[in-house]
């Protein structure tokens, strides 16, 4: 029996799924990032890096401390395929019809909007689905059970009843005040912080576990100044009213903008962190892909803060 000649050679081009993994990872800068971006394990990732590689004979990516760079023959490599990937797109877009955005409907609270949501907001509307997110900023806890939300973002202990709840990241307090107040603290003296106004939002739960784990019982105090939402106690340390507790990672881009300075290197895990709360059982699509899309921004919001307290830690030794 004979073979035909075409059928006996490689195919002529690695799969699009690898060249696709290849355009990622340039983009990204990382293998664990391209993973995170796409949906797919780190394994995932580099058998498809692999296997272009090895249709090519030579390597596409060199190590560059905690990612990856292209190569000057993978430079060339990426623009032509981005090149080709966007005459793909064209042709596909010509002869598809137009599909209305997915809406999810969203609600969380004014301090989760302002310090962590709005600035990965377009990121996570965007993709191959683009999602449309109805945003509902309120302090008020919306009826996911009854539709009024499909997902909810709250701040609690995770316990809520007739839905399910997913942590979005564990929280680390430590306190934070202007640098006209952190200079005249001493980061060895604990109690001499209630020298000072204590800033919190609705209760004292940050603060008490903050004291508690050195020995210290908390009161509330008539001096200690209450707001009605995390973001309203930063602007407060902002401008020299007190000593807030920040919260890692979930206020870690508004502190680097603030000038706030750390008091000390004492810091415990917070009792409270933010859930995303959804209908039970749920299985609308869009509803999914979004809280799958939030906690993987979540999830690099985590690594990246614990990265930088490593980098840290290693200029202070």
């Amino acid at each position: 029996m004979k073979h035909s000649t075409s059928s006996l050679r490689p195919s002529s081009r690695p799969p699009l799924a690898s060249l696709e993994a290849v355009c990622v990872v340039a983009r990204e800068g990382s293998f664990s990032a391209a993973a995170l971006a796409t949906g797919v394990t780190h394994g995932a990732i580099s058998r498809r890096i692999g296997a272009v590689e090895n249709w090519l004979g030579y390597p596409l990516f060199e190590r560059h401390g905690r990612g990856v760079r292209l190569t000057p023959d993978g430079q060339r490599l990426v623009s032509r395929i981005d090149q080709a990937f966007s005459i793909i797109d064209g042709a596909s877009d010509q002869w598809r019809p137009a599909r209305p955005p997915r809406i999810v409907k969203v609600s969380v609270t004014p301090a989760f909007a302002q310090l962590w949501l709005f600035d990965r907001l377009a990121a996570l509307e965007a993709g191959p689905q683009p999602l449309a997110v109805a945003l509902d900023v309120t302090y008020r806890n919306a009826d996911v059970a009854a539709g009024e939300a499909d997902v909810a973002v709250r701040c609690s202990r995770g316990y809520s009843p007739g839905l399910d709840s997913q942590r979005l990241f564990p929280e680390t307090l430590y306190p934070v005040a202007a640098p006209a107040i952190a200079a005249q603290l001493s980061a060895r003296k604990s109690a001499q912080l209630l020298d000072w106004p204590l800033l919190h939002d609705s209760d004292l739960t940050g603060w008490r576990t903050w004291f508690a784990a050195q020995g210290i019982a908390l009161k509330p105090r008539p001096q200690d100044r209450r707001f009605e939402d995390y973001n309203v106690v930063l602007s407060a340390a902002q401008a020299g009213l007190g000593i807030a507790l920040a919260r890692e990672p979930f206020s870690n881009r508004w502190l680097a903008r603030s000038g706030l300075v750390r008091i000390g290197r004492f810091e415990v895990g917070s009792p409270l962190a933010y859930y995303v709360l959804t209908a039970k059982r749920e299985a609308r699509p869009e509803v999914l892909d979004f809280v799958c899309r939030l906690m993987q921004a979540a999830a690099q919001s985590a690594s990246a803060s614990a990265q930088g307290k490593t980098r840290s830690q290693r200029a202070v030794g």
